[in-house]
């Protein structure tokens, strides 16, 4: 591991969905991340945490896959993931993949002890908040179940939004309750989820926002494509591209004219 200096090097776990969905959310993190102080690095060796093979039993590709995110991240004085679920799979849960490995599991704990999602890390770590940020708009949050109740991430995004020119934050009811989206849980029970998000989007609707932000991108394509379908005019970014300034562009599941539903990002159901 490096001697950390004024500059704390932090390796980027960008995540599945961003890379193929958003990359967006991962170019605003590690400019987040560089406005804070850090040297950042996206390690070319990665891939997935391991995730949707853990929630399947699959353990043995899971642990294949875990053994390699903590090879290429270990040499890191921290590693960021611009999600709560990726992050608390790799700090909560794959150390239950080496109970009976103990040189991995030391490992593993080095790395899940320096393993931060983003806006807890800016917050708690680096003691950052964003300035000549403006977003125009009236924004609620929606709060992730695995950053929510795995990290305890609640009052960092909201520190940080609330630090943005322009931005008036509004309350979501129910945004403590989970989206339906749940990774795997989506696909082995749709119809399940599509009432927990249709829900989800009445709140939306109550709250009289134009803009919903969330930490998780996950949470963010089931929202925002349940909001589309139902013609609800509602902006959708990761709270990420807000606070970097780089929410100018469409949200999720919007055209490059700023309405309808992009193709590719409709979230897990379609009615």
């Amino acid at each position: 591991m490096s001697t950390q200096t004024s500059r704390p090097r932090v390796g980027l776990f960008v995540t599945c969905l961003v890379d193929a969905m958003r990359p967006s959310i991962g170019f605003a993190t590690i400019k987040l991340l560089e406005a804070a102080g850090c040297e950042v690095e996206v390690p070319d060796a990665q891939t997935c945490c391991g995730q949707p093979a853990f929630n399947s039993g699959a353990d043995g590709y899971a642990r294949g896959i875990v053994k390699q995110v903590i090879s290429a991240f270990e040499g890191y004085d921290y590693v960021v993931v611009p999600s709560g679920s990726c992050a608390g799979m790799l700090k909560v849960h794959s150390g239950d993949l080496f109970a009976d490995a103990p040189d991995w599991a030391a490992r593993h704990e080095r790395l899940a002890t320096k393993t931060h999602e983003i806006m807890s890390f800016l917050v708690d770590v680096m003691k950052f908040a964003p300035s000549d940020v403006r977003f125009e708009g009236t924004a609620a949050y929606h709060d992730s179940c695995s950053g929510l109740r795995e990290l305890g991430i609640h009052a960092q995004p909201r520190a940080l939004l609330d630090a943005v020119d322009g931005l008036k934050r509004v309350p979501l009811e129910g945004d403590n309750v989970c989206c339906g989206f749940g990774g795997t849980f989506c696909v082995k029970y749709p119809d399940i989820s599509n009432e927990i998000v249709a829900d989800k989007a009445r709140s939306v609707s109550r709250s009289g926002a134009d803009t919903l932000l969330a930490g998780d991108l996950g949470c963010l394509m089931n929202m925002a494509g349940k909001l589309s379908r139902n013609g609800q005019q509602v902006r959708v970014f990761h709270a990420v591209e807000v606070l970097a300034g780089m929410a100018d562009g469409p949200g999720l599941c919007q055209g490059e004219d700023g309405s309808g539903e992009a193709a590719g990002a409709s979230g897990s159901q379609r009615t």
